[in-house]
């Protein structure tokens, strides 16, 4: 038998997995219902996918072009079942393949990339179960008035962080999207915390289209 390529191996596995995956997920409502007896109304269900399913697919459809070529197969496979991408899972691989100069459609981008994201899956576990643990001794200072403050920056002081660096780094890159989101969310009411799923690669292409015509007129 001729042996797989890394990248083969990484497309058959990552097949397997994600197939594997996707049963598991719609396997357990269904066990869930035949345990307890409570089957959903499926007319009421079919209705309600038909009205926000082809969003998802959209989203789907977007986020495999713009995100598949920044991770790499292999973190691809990882970050779609795992989730939390673009707020995790991206930043995290980027970070790595920058730190180590390469990119993510290189051999050793697609090692770097992987083990970064899966990294980033373990600790993100490992801090879950210890919140589950430690949530209910630790309430009384968590809903402190003194701390309510700080937990309501903790995300745009996260993001913050984040943004300064890659906007340093590409600030003629940064300027457009910045401008366009900013724009966005704050003329449009309708766009709030539950959109960013679709703006982030609604901002991703827009960041391109820009960044080919700033490279056209030498401004890149």
């Amino acid at each position: 038998m001729k042996k797989l390529s890394y990248i083969d191996s990484v497309h058959r596995d990552g097949t397997i997995w994600n197939l594997t995956m996707m049963v598991l997920m719609f396997l357990y409502p269904l066990t869930v219902a035949l345990i307890f007896q409570a089957m959903p109304d499926w007319q009421a269900l079919i209705m309600g996918l038909i009205a926000t399913a082809p969003m998802y697919w959209a989203v789907g459809v977007i986020e495999t072009i713009t995100f598949v070529p920044m991770l790499g197969a292999g973190g691809s496979y990882l970050s779609f079942v795992t989730g939390n991408i673009s707020n995790l899972k991206l930043p995290c691989a980027i970070n790595a393949l920058e730190q180590n100069e390469v990119s993510a459609n290189s051999e050793e981008g697609e090692i770097i990339s992987t083990v970064a994201i899966a990294t980033s899956s373990i600790v993100t576990t490992v801090i879950i179960i210890v919140g589950v643990i430690c949530i209910v001794p630790l309430t009384p200072i968590l809903e402190a008035p003194v701390l309510e403050p700080a937990f309501a920056q903790m995300l745009p002081a996260l993001f913050g962080g984040l943004g300064v660096a890659f906007v340093s780094k590409n600030w003629k890159i940064a300027v457009a999207p910045v401008i366009l989101m900013l724009v966005l969310f704050i003329f449009i009411p309708a766009l709030n915390a539950g959109t960013v799923g679709i703006m982030v690669p609604v901002s991703v292409l827009f960041t391109i289209g820009v960044s080919r015509i700033l490279y056209k007129r030498g401004v890149l």
